[in-house]
């Protein structure tokens, strides 16, 4: 009995010390190559691309306000609850530009403006620029937001999901963080951004254990990116094991055997100790 409790023994410290290997913790930590203090060039973001099926705020406002009210689209007031009269009360929202297929919207006064390609800031100069080119108004601010900016979080991460973003400028770790982070299952060093642009879909790698994630086109994240974290060979068996293994006969007889061994040996156990 005494040596069956060491040998048991001795096979748990084992599995700890399976579990600290550092080789473990290389796979786990971000940027891994960075040493302290590192100072690093910052890459330009140009912001968001506009893209056909973008939907836009463009708002323009002046020193005299009645002069900007022709060159804005209206307020939509909606209301909450399926009725009416019982829902209590109201909310408002701006009316957005929808860009068309052929990357145009179409904007009052100004006709049929081809904005795809075009980040924000540069769609604002166009239309001041223009506003004022043909005497509409000279002291024109123009504002241009995105209403549709989201990214979607699959694969290993604790809470998988699309997120809409709140400004313009999105990171791939600000995504996983919105996601709460990776899961343990989470293979850092195949994380796949797959980006639909120009008819064209383009798919990044990027691996988080380097420090050149940085340099990536895809580490700014444009919109209705999708950030997909593939799962470790552990976790991709554990899928297996729980979706077909359980299922299976073999399963049901591997399980009988190693009872009726454990039971053999427990009897043999009590026989020796009497």
């Amino acid at each position: 009995m005494k040596k069956i409790l060491e040998a048991i023994l001795l096979a748990a410290f084992a599995a700890a010390l399976v579990s600290c290997n550092p080789q473990t913790y290389k796979k786990i930590n971000y940027l891994q190559d960075v040493k302290r203090d590192t100072t690093m060039t910052m890459k330009v973001n140009k912001g968001i691309i506009i893209q056909p099926q973008d939907q836009l705020s463009i708002i323009v406002t002046s020193r005299d306000p009645k002069m900007s009210v022709p060159f804005n689209l209206s307020v939509s007031t909606f209301y909450t609850g399926s009725e009416l009269a019982s829902s209590g009360g109201a909310s408002q929202r701006i009316t957005g530009y929808v860009v068309d297929n052929s990357g145009d919207i179409n904007f009052p006064s100004l006709g049929s403006i081809h904005v795809a390609g075009l980040n924000r800031w540069e769609l604002q100069d166009l239309i001041k620029d223009k506003l004022s080119d043909n005497g509409l108004l000279r002291d024109a601010v123009v504002t241009v937001e995105f209403l549709n900016f989201k990214v979607s979080v699959l694969g290993e991460v604790t809470a998988p999901g699309t997120y809409s973003v709140t400004g313009d400028k999105i990171t791939i770790l600000q995504a996983l963080a919105l996601a709460r982070d990776l899961t343990i299952y989470g293979q850092r060093e195949d994380i796949q951004v797959i980006r639909e642009q120009n008819g064209r879909r383009q798919i990044y790698k990027m691996d988080l254990t380097r420090s050149d994630i940085f340099n990536s086109p895809a580490y700014y994240l444009q919109q209705n990116d999708v950030v997909y974290v593939t799962p470790s060979k552990v976790r991709a068996g554990q899928g297996e094991i729980n979706e077909n293994y359980f299922k299976s006969g073999s399963f049901w007889i591997s399980l009988a055997s190693i009872s009726a061994t454990m039971a053999t040996l427990i009897i043999n156990i009590v026989r020796v100790n009497k």
